[in-house]
């Protein structure tokens, strides 16, 4: 673990997990909560936090092992040593991500506040799920919602129902039923 010749990241953006120790050697699961799973190694470096201080990653190796991905950290190479990182978060700098055109991060529309375009609020984005077809919003309801809705599902349809994303003011503008 080399310490510090990389910045330590100013917007931290968790992507994944390290998971248990595989193998004698030193490898480890990876849990990457990024789209495609994957392109968690596009993202480079990796930081860790170990006893509050920020620590840079740097990785060996890395390979899909069934249905898992596993890596190799640089500089650990035994069982014991991979155990220690079981459970550390794999944290990039959001900097690192590629500017989207039109399209959107999750963590990016996450607190945001939805709006009918009639002007309705429907609440706040408090997750994302993806299904096979499209992307859905996760949305509490304000607590006093006249419908009695405490969650809505919206489909991330761009133009059909999405239609305007401020991340200035943090509000989502949408064509949608306030019932359903």
């Amino acid at each position: 673990m080399s310490k510090q010749h990389n910045q330590p990241p100013a917007n931290p953006l968790i992507l994944g997990k390290m998971g248990s120790a595989y193998g004698i050697r030193g490898w480890l699961k990876v849990f990457s909560s990024t789209e495609d799973a994957e392109s968690i190694f596009d993202y480079q470096p990796w930081f860790i936090q170990r006893a509050g201080q920020w620590q840079h990653v740097e990785l060996e190796s890395w390979k899909r092992h069934n249905q898992d991905m596993i890596i190799k950290v640089k500089g650990i190479d035994d069982r014991d040593a991979a155990g220690l990182l079981t459970n550390c978060e794999i944290v990039v700098d959001s900097e690192q991500l590629p500017e989207l055109d039109g399209e959107y991060y999750w963590k990016d529309l996450m607190g945001c506040q939805v709006v009918t375009t009639e002007g309705y609020e429907l609440g706040k984005v408090i997750d994302m799920m993806e299904t096979g077809s499209n992307d859905v919003m996760v949305v509490k309801a304000n607590l006093k919602d006249a419908f009695g809705v405490q969650e809505r599902l919206i489909p991330f349809l761009d133009e059909q129902v999405i239609k305007n994303v401020d991340l200035t003011t943090r509000s989502i503008k949408v064509d949608w039923d306030p019932g359903f």
